[in-house]
């Protein structure tokens, strides 16, 4: 008797667990649902503040005293938008901004933002930019979005899935199979991103593929989750350039890490891979040069 009320509590148990897997995985599911939707309200606020000057004369500061970093009244203006319907819907929420600096970095959610990623692509009239808007959770890319509102497309990922809305309507994201180099499309911004120490083995690895394409940006990034693009290897990037499309090519079956293997959530030296063994056999190649 006694075992059969142990052994109905284990049931009991065991039945409440599972609830419990079940509540958290419909809570979840339902929060990236909503949030999925805000997001669309943050590319469209972002569209209305930065597309009245794209392809229009404004004034170009440079943010930097040795070299050059442009910013224009359209990247102010877009991460301003962003930010005010965020603080409106999750006041508790922190927010880290290319443009207007950071707040409340120790909430469990804070979002990245990138209001357009490719400046120099924005001011020489190229479509190749895009808002870039993450979401943190507890310190991990949690939810992305790339918007480029020239073209009408958007990309989307929650790190298990990913998808596009634009001209040619809604499809899921998948990344396609590379497991060799000499059959790979690779991309990056620009060599000039590249340290003295990092350009030799960009290099190399370049030499050794089937295509490589420039000027590329955020864009880069999207085509491999696309499927249309296998490997993007850039250096020098902030947390705002990048944790937007993690979990776009994680939700796409991709892989994105730092070129050491690392988490990518803080930027620097960043290798994003359709193939994970085609990931793996180029992190080989990078770790001589990772910091």
């Amino acid at each position: 008797m006694l075992s059969d009320i142990v052994n109905l509590c284990k049931t009991i148990g065991a039945i409440a667990d599972s609830l419990s897997i079940f509540r958290n995985g419909i809570a979840a599911m339902h929060s990236k649902h909503n949030f999925s939707e805000f997001f669309s309200k943050l590319a469209d606020a972002s569209s209305e503040a930065i597309m009245p000057h794209f392809r229009t004369a404004f004034d170009i500061e440079n943010k930097l005293e040795s070299g050059f970093d442009p910013v224009t009244i359209a990247d102010r203006n877009g991460e301003t938008a962003i930010r005010a319907l965020i603080n409106e819907a999750y006041p508790s929420h922190g927010i880290l901004g290319e443009e207007h600096g950071a707040e409340n970095l120790d909430a469990e959610y804070v979002w990245v933002l990138d209001p357009i990623d490719g400046t120099r692509a924005f001011i020489t009239g190229l479509p190749t930019w895009g808002t870039l808007v993450g979401l943190n959770r507890n310190g991990r890319p949690y939810m992305g979005m790339m918007a480029q509102p020239y073209v009408g497309e958007r990309y989307v990922g929650t790190c298990d899935s990913a998808w596009y809305d634009g001209p040619i309507g809604r499809r899921t994201l998948k990344t396609r199979a590379c497991g060799k180099l000499s059959d790979a499309v690779l991309c990056t911004t620009t060599p000039a991103l590249f340290s003295q120490y990092e350009r030799p083995v960009f290099d190399a690895i370049e030499k050794q593929v089937k295509l490589s394409r420039y000027g590329t940006d955020c864009y880069a990034y999207c085509m491999l989750a696309a499927g249309l693009a296998d490997l993007v290897i850039e250096s020098g990037l902030q947390a705002y350039d990048i944790v937007a499309l993690v979990p776009i090519i994680e939700g796409a079956g991709g892989a994105v890490t730092t070129w050491s293997g690392g988490s990518p959530e803080k930027g620097g030296q960043i290798v994003a891979s359709g193939d994970r063994h085609l990931h793996d056999l180029v992190l080989k190649q990078l770790t001589s040069a990772a910091d």
